[in-house]
C-alpha cells in the first residue's frame, strides 16, 4: 500500500453476501467475508456454468422439429402487418427455445483460528488499486494479519496470514455442487447439465446432473488449495489442522472443463504458484493489476487516497465528489478484476461473483443491454484488454448464431437474441410462452458487434479489425441485409421488431410489442453499416458486401418525433403502455453510439431530451446509469448529478428479493458497494464508471470535448490517462470550473491528423506523433 492507494474498510467481518469484499483474476474469484473463528472465502470460477457444449445445437433441432423456420416466418410477418398480433405472437412461439444456462456458484473456503480465550475482530480492508483485502483481528491477545487476492499472473487465489505468536486454525473447503472426491483440500465436483431460471419455476428438475459424460463432454471442476506454513499440518474429515503457525500462505487453483479445458491440473497449478513464495506472489500481482488500474485516475474534488469507511464517508451522501472518486475506480477494478484475456469468459450479469445455485435471471447475459453496459467504460477507462473476453464470445456467437440465422430466418450471417451463455446461446428463449418483449429481438448480436466497432476506434488497432473485428462486423451485416423489407413508402424496415421490454397500446387498449421497425432496430443497424463501411476503408478491402450496404444505409427508415415532440419509440407514434419505462432503448442512438447529438441532429437530439424528461428518474442501478450517461452525453451536467445522487443512495430493502413490477422498489448501492436492481447486477458499477467518464470527456465524433458535463457541484478535480476515440489520451485538471492544465497524448492512430480539443471558451487543433504528448495549458 502507497500513501497515494484509495481504500474501503468495513469495522466487521461480513454477515451477509452483499456485505463480503470481493477479488478476482478473471477466471478465480472470490467473496471475502472475513473473521476469526468462522471466515469465509465464497469461491467462483468464471467457467462454471451449467449446459454442455452441444446445447445450443440441440435445442436449434428441436425447435426447428417444432416447425419454427422460413415459412413460418413469413406467416408471422404477414400476421404483424395485418396487425393480427394474436397470431403472430403464436406462430412465434414455435421459435423459443428453452432457456440459456446458468452461472453458478463453485465452492466455499472456511478458516476457524482457534481462539482459546479471546478474540476481537479490529477491521477489513480493500485496497482498489492492488485489489487486495486485508484484515487485523487480535487472538488471546497476539495481532494476527491475513491478506487475500487473486493473482492473475500466478492464475490463483492467495490467502495469506501472520502473528508473532503461534496460533492454532482449522482449514476446509465445501461446494454446494455435487461432490464426487474430497481429498483434503481438494474437490472433484460433477456441473449441471442443465439450469432453469427463476423465472421458469414449472421445471420439474432446475437443476439437472448427468452423472456422467453427455456428448462426449464430461461436466466437471475440480479445486484445490496447496498450503505453506511454519506450523504443524494435520488432515481432518473436513480439510486440515494446521498448529502452532507464525506464517501461512494458502493458494487455491480450479479446472473446469467447460470454456477451454484446462491442460494444467488445479493440484499442479496450485503447488506451482506456492512454490513462488508469498513475496514473490504478491509482487507480481501488485505489480501487474497496479499497471492496469494506474492507467487511469480521476478524483472529483481534493480527495483521491486514504482509507474510507464505507457506511460513514462513502454511502452516507456527506461528500457526492468523494463517491463519485469510489465509484469510477471501483467499477474500474471491478472489471478487471472480472475479465482479463486468456482467464476466462466475458463479465456476465454479476461479474463473476454468485453465491446462489439459481442466481437472478441465471447471472447470464442479457444482450438488450446489460451485457453492453458490462464493457461501456472498457475503453474510456484504460481497460482496452478487458474487453477482450467479449470478442471470444461474439465468436462463439458468430458460429451458433449462424445456423440460427440461416434455419430460422433464410438469412446469411449471424443473429443472437434476448440471452446468452457460455455455450453461444444464440435462439429466442421462452419455452413456447415467453412474451416476444423480451423473448424475440433479433438485434442482440447487432447491438454486441459495435463494441469491435469501439475497440478499434479507441485503439486503431488495423491488426484487431482486420483479423477479429471484421468478419464479426460483416456477419452482422449480412444477418441485417437480408433481415431488413421493404415499406410500402420504400423504406427498408425490421419487421417484426420489438422495443426491448417496453409495451405499446394497441386500438384495442391491449399492451402489445410486436410492430414494424422500433428505433432501437434502425439505430443499431444505422451504426452497424456505418462502421462496416469505414471498416472496409481502413482496412482497404474489396468486399461486395461494401455494395449492398451502400445500397440500403439510405433507404433506412429515419427516426420520428411523436406529436408530444419526444423521439419515437417505433415508426408509428404508437401510444406508450409505460411511459416511465426503465429501458431507453430509442435513445440508443445518442448514448452509447454517438449517432445523434446536439450539433449534426439538433431537432432528433432536442426530442431525445424530451423524452428522457419523459422516462424521469427513479430506477434500478443500471438505468440509472443509463440516464447519467445520456444526460452527460446531452451536456445536461446537472441532471446527471441528480441521478448520481439518487442511485448512490443506500438500499435499504431485502437485496435477495426482484424489485416489484411497480417500481415502488427502486434499487440502489448495498454495503459492499455493488449496484442492486434488487437484487445485485454489475452492470450498475460498471455504468456508473462509464457516465462518470462521460461528464468528463466526450469524445464522439471528429472532437474531444472537456468537461461536457460538469456539475456546478464538482468544481475541482482531476483525471489522467482517460483514453478517447482515435487513439488518443487525455490529462487535465479543473479548478472552479475552469480547466487549469491540459495535456493530449496518442497511443495509436494517424499523428498527421489533428487532434480538434474543444473545452469552455475555447477550441484547439493540435499535431499529437505518436508516443508523444501536447500540453496544451
Amino acid at each position: 500500500m502507497t500513501a497515494r492507494d484509495l481504500v474501503l474498510a468495513w469495522p466487521e467481518p461480513a454477515a451477509l453476501w452483499v456485505e463480503a469484499a470481493p477479488v478476482g483474476n478473471g477466471r478465480l474469484g472470490a467473496m471475502v467475508f472475513g473473521g476469526v473463528e468462522r471466515a469465509r472465502f465464497q469461491l467462483n470460477d468464471s467457467t462454471v456454468w451449467s449446459g454442455f457444449p452441444d446445447g445450443p445445437a440441440r435445442a436449434l433441432a428441436d425447435v426447428r422439429a417444432n416447425g419454427a423456420g422460413p415459412a413460418r416466418f413469413a406467416e408471422v410477418r404477414d400476421a404483424v402487418c395485418a396487425k393480427d398480433y394474436r397470431r403472430a405472437e403464436s406462430l412465434l412461439m414455435s421459435f423459443e427455445g428453452p432457456y440459456s444456462q446458468e452461472y453458478l456458484p463453485f465452492a466455499d473456503l472456511w478458516m476457524s483460528v482457534d481462539a482459546r480465550s479471546s478474540s476481537e475482530y479490529l477491521g477489513r480492508t480493500l485496497n482498489l488499486d492492488t485489489g487486495v483485502v486485508e484484515e487485523r483481528f487480535t487472538v488471546d491477545g497476539q495481532d494476527v494479519r491475513r491478506a487475500t487476492w487473486a493473482s492473475a499472473p500466478a492464475g490463483v487465489l492467495c490467502i495469506s496470514m501472520s502473528t508473532e505468536e503461534p496460533v492454532d486454525l482449522e482449514i476446509s473447503v465445501s461446494s454446494p455442487l455435487r461432490v464426487l472426491r474430497r481429498d483434503g483440500l481438494s474437490l472433484e465436483l460433477e456441473v449441471p447439465v442443465d439450469g432453469a431460471p427463476l423465472h421458469e419455476p414449472q421445471v420439474a428438475e432446475p437443476l439437472r446432473y448427468a452423472g456422467g459424460s453427455m456428448d462426449g463432454y464430461r461436466p466437471f471442476a475440480t479445486l484445490a488449495a496447496a498450503l505453506d506454513t511454519d506450523g504443524e499440518v494435520s488432515e481432518n474429515d473436513s480439510g486440515v489442522v494446521v498448529r502452532g503457525l507464525r506464517r501461512l500462505m494458502v493458494t487455491v487453483a480450479s479446472t473446469t472443463s467447460a470454456w477451454s479445458p484446462d491442460t494444467v491440473p488445479a493440484a499442479r497449478r496450485a503447488a506451482a504458484a506456492l512454490a513462488r513464495g508469498a513475496e514473490n506472489l504478491a509482487r507480481e500481482h501488485e505489480a501487474d493489476l497496479r499497471a492496469l488500474l494506474g492507467a487511469t485516475v480521476l478524483r472529483v474534488g481534493q480527495r483521491r487516497a486514504g482509507t474510507f469507511d464505507v457506511a460513514r464517508e462513502v454511502l452516507s451522501g456527506k461528500d457526492e465528489r468523494l463517491t463519485a472518486t469510489v465509484l469510477f475506480q471501483f467499477g474500474r477494478y471491478l472489471l478487471a478484476s472480472a475479465s482479463r484475456p486468456d482467464a476466462g469468459p466475458p463479465a456476465n450479469l454479476q461479474g463473476m461473483w454468485n453465491g446462489e445455485l439459481r442466481p437472478a435471471w441465471s447471472s447470464n447475459y442479457t444482450i438488450n443491454i446489460n451485457t453492453q453496459m458490462n464493457y461501456w467504460c472498457a475503453e474510456p477507462a484504460g481497460l482496452s484488454e478487458c474487453h477482450l473476453p467479449l470478442f471470444d464470445l461474439l465468436d462463439r456467437l458468430a458460429v451458433t448464431g449462424r445456423a440460427v440465422a440461416r434455419d430460422l430466418y433464410g438469412a446469411r450471417g449471424w443473429v443472437t437474441h434476448h440471452n446468452t451463455d457460455i455455450w453461444g446461446w444464440s435462439l429466442p428463449v421462452g419455452m413456447g410462452h415467453g412474451n416476444p418483449s423480451w423473448a424475440i429481438w433479433m438485434m442482440g448480436g447487432v447491438w454486441l458487434v459495435q463494441h469491435v466497432w469501439d475497440h478499434y476506434d479507441f485503439t486503431r488497432d488495423a491488426a484487431f479489425l482486420r483479423e477479429r473485428g471484421w468478419p464479426l462486423l460483416r456477419g452482422a451485416a449480412e444477418f441485417c441485409l437480408d433481415w431488413l423489407v421493404e415499406g410500402e413508402d420504400g423504406y427498408l424496415d425490421t419487421l417484426p421488431g420489438t422495443s426491448p421490454e417496453n409495451l405499446f397500446t394497441s386500438a384495442e387498449g391491449r399492451p402489445e410489442s410486436l410492430t414494424v421497425s422500433p428505433a432501437m432496430d434502425l439505430a443499431l443497424i444505422h451504426a452497424l453499416f456505418t462502421r462496416c463501411l469505414a471498416a472496409l476503408d481502413v482496412l482497404g478491402l474489396d468486399d461486395p458486401v461494401r455494395a449492398e450496404i451502400e445500397r440500403a444505409l439510405p433507404r433506412l427508415r429515419p427516426p420520428g418525433i411523436s406529436a408530444g415532440g419526444w423521439l419515437r419509440e417505433w415508426a408509428e407514434d404508437l401510444p406508450e403502455h409505460d411511459p416511465a419505462h426503465r429501458h431507453l432503448s430509442p435513445l440508443v442512438g445518442v448514448y452509447p453510439l454517438g449517432t445523434l447529438d446536439a450539433e449534426r441532429t439538433p431537432d432528433l437530439a432536442a426530442a431525445a431530451t424530451r423524452l428522457l424528461d419523459r422516462r424521469g428518474p427513479g430506477a434500478m442501478g443500471w438505468s440509472w446509469a443509463w440516464k447519467m450517461a445520456l444526460r452527460a452525453r446531452l451536456g445536461d451536467g446537472e441532471s446527471a448529478r441528480a441521478l448520481f445522487r439518487e442511485a448512490t443512495r443506500p438500499f435499504t430493502g431485502d437485496p435477495a428479493r426482484n424489485a416489484p413490477v411497480d417500481g415502488s422498489e427502486w434499487g440502489g448501492l448495498l454495503p459492499n458497494l455493488f449496484s442492486t436492481h434488487p437484487p445485485f447486477q454489475i452492470d450498475g458499477n460498471y455504468g456508473f464508471t462509464a457516465a462518470l467518464a462521460e461528464m468528463l470527456v466526450d469524445s464522439h465524433g471528429d472532437v474531444i470535448r472537456l468537461l461536457p458535463a460538469l456539475p456546478a457541484a464538482w468544481p475541482d478535480g482531476h483525471l489522467a490517462g482517460l483514453r478517447c476515440r482515435g487513439g488518443l489520451e487525455v490529462d487535465l485538471d479543473w479548478r472552479s470550473g475552469e480547466i487549469t492544465a491540459l495535456t493530449v497524448r496518442r497511443r495509436g492512430g494517424d499523428p498527421a491528423r489533428p487532434v480538434r480539443v474543444r473545452y469552455p471558451g475555447r477550441e484547439a487543433e493540435l499535431t499529437v506523433s505518436l508516443g508523444e504528448e501536447v500540453r496544451v495549458c
